[in-house]
């Protein structure tokens, strides 16, 4: 039988985790184009906070400081599927830079920042989506009907985030994009609220040597084998 598209269980909520350079956004949005669900890039909030904190120029190593300003700038910002819009411009591609990563990575650790901006990404997956970041299945959507944790080996995930950043950055070296990912890395994994792990259930990829759409196979396989997708 040839698959024309995907049918999904109604409300269903796919959770994709996993460290920076896996592959999870990009598998996410091939998976939200195949079910026809909003794909949400939960790690653009958590840079969109850094970044307006930055542009307050405020202290980032004070939590009160930046619950203030996210206080102020979240009633003025959209969260769609295609991005994040503030003040009705589309900022995406600002939070792209690895720099505004470095600074979302600063802010996430507080627990007050991550309690404010849960309900922000809860609200907008009641009716169903792909959502990637770095605590879905453990803490944002830990109902999730499936979950998924990709992860590549640090050498790939270097160089796959180098590819991405040195089309706009021809003097970025990947030995650089190395030493960050290692840092954020170990600030991703080694904080007290909401630490970057494998959920329960969560299914584990190795994206090491797989083609983007053999990932997308084997997830789009799990979801039929469960009854959570139907070929039409």
């Amino acid at each position: 039988m040839t698959v024309l598209y995907w049918k999904p269980i109604e409300g269903l909520q796919v959770a994709m985790d996993g460290p920076s350079g896996s592959g999870k956004g990009t598998v996410a949005k091939l998976i939200g184009q195949e079910l026809g669900l909003p794909v949400l890039d939960t790690g653009l909030l958590y840079r969109f906070a850094g970044w307006q904190a930055a542009e307050a120029d405020v202290d980032l190593a004070s939590e009160l400081a930046v619950l203030q300003v996210l206080r102020e700038v979240l009633p003025k910002m959209q969260w769609r599927a295609e991005g994040i819009f503030f003040k009705c411009n589309d900022c995406t591609s600002q939070l792209r830079g690895e720099d505004v990563g470095g600074l979302a990575s600063q802010v996430a650790h507080y627990p007050e920042v991550r309690a404010l901006l849960l309900d922000v990404q809860r609200d907008i997956a009641l009716s169903g989506c792909v959502m990637d970041g770095r605590d879905i299945g453990t803490v944002v959507l830990p109902d999730a009907q499936a979950k998924f944790f990709l992860t590549a080996s640090q050498r790939e995930r270097a160089r796959r985030r180098w590819a991405q950043l040195h089309v706009k950055d021809k003097e970025l070296s990947i030995e650089q994009v190395a030493d960050e990912l290692m840092e954020r890395d170990g600030r991703d994994a080694g904080r007290d609220c909401a630490p970057l792990e494998r959920a329960k259930g969560a299914i584990q990829i190795d994206s090491t040597t797989m083609r983007v759409d053999e990932v997308v196979d084997r997830i789009l396989g799990v979801l039929e084998r469960r009854n959570l997708i139907q070929a039409i």
